[in-house]
């Protein structure tokens, strides 16, 4: 079967990461585009992949069957308009990578009526074990969903969710989440050092556990809390050290945290779709 031309506007880090994969997945690197106003950027693309590299979004577009949406969100509306007459012509299937900026939006700025695929993917991507929500807009189908798929599927996870609203919810968890748990794995690493083990050593520790536990989870089908009781003896220094936890109310601060991310990225999406 003939393979589609997959055309990436941006050559970023999320970009450079989905070529990668791509490529990893057997698709041909002749069929493989990126654009990308800087000369360094398109060198750097072209040395490391052996794909196609133009400053010209619209020359690019031109041979697309996919177009990836590969930009920074503050410029996204000047590009997807500078685009809308090439895409109302060949009618590709658009895939959004673009932070925040919903498919109403986009649809608008690109003519109108497009096949349009809105993803939210996360920056463990960059290392090819990123989490991504996709959601495509009325119109999409079957086929087109899942050339979208595979595509995001080259660097991790991917799952549809069915209304759009629900890609706030999802930024706030994975696309911010590993912030989070950077955060959380710095104050163990912390905690370490202050009760006297060595940076290197609290460091390394830090990060082997919280890989291993997330393999464990991965690996099992039992539900979060059973795994954590099982490591929880009763009267242990896990079952104390979790009740500290508990009784400090991170569990309500998990969750005010990850609102307040929803909260603000429905404010951005607003924000960002005005004319």
């Amino acid at each position: 079967m003939t393979q589609p031309t997959i055309v990436f506007i941006g050559g970023g880090n999320m970009a450079r990461s989905l070529v990668g994969g791509l490529i990893a997945d057997g698709i041909d690197k002749t069929k493989l585009w990126v654009t990308d106003p800087g000369e360094d950027q398109r060198q750097a693309v072209q040395a490391r992949f052996g794909v196609r590299a133009t400053s010209s979004n619209e020359e690019a577009a031109r041979v697309a069957d996919i177009l990836v949406l590969a930009v920074k969100p503050q410029v996204i509306k000047e590009v997807a308009r500078e685009l809308a007459t090439v895409v109302q012509e060949r009618q590709p299937l658009v895939v959004s990578i673009v932070a925040g900026v919903r498919s109403d939006d986009l649809d608008r700025w690109l003519g109108g009526g497009v096949a349009l695929v809105r993803t939210m993917p996360n920056t463990p991507a960059l290392v090819q074990t990123g989490a991504t929500a996709l959601y495509a807009r009325p119109g999409v189908g079957v086929s087109r969903r899942s050339q979208a798929e595979s595509i995001m599927r080259a660097v991790g996870l991917a799952l549809w969710v069915e209304e759009e609203s629900m890609m706030d919810s999802v930024t706030a968890l994975s696309g911010s989440g590993p912030a989070y748990f950077f955060l959380v794995m710095e104050a163990l690493e912390r905690a370490a050092v202050a009760q006297g083990l060595p940076e290197p050593m609290a460091r390394l520790l830090t990060l082997q556990t919280a890989l291993g536990a997330s393999k464990m989870a991965l690996e099992s089908d039992e539900e979060l809390a059973i795994l954590r009781s099982r490591v929880t003896s009763r009267g242990g220094t896990t079952e104390r050290a979790v009740n500290v936890l508990e009784t400090g109310g991170l569990l309500e601060l998990f969750a005010d945290a990850v609102e307040a991310a929803r909260v603000r990225s429905e404010e951005l999406a607003a924000i960002l779709g005005e004319d």
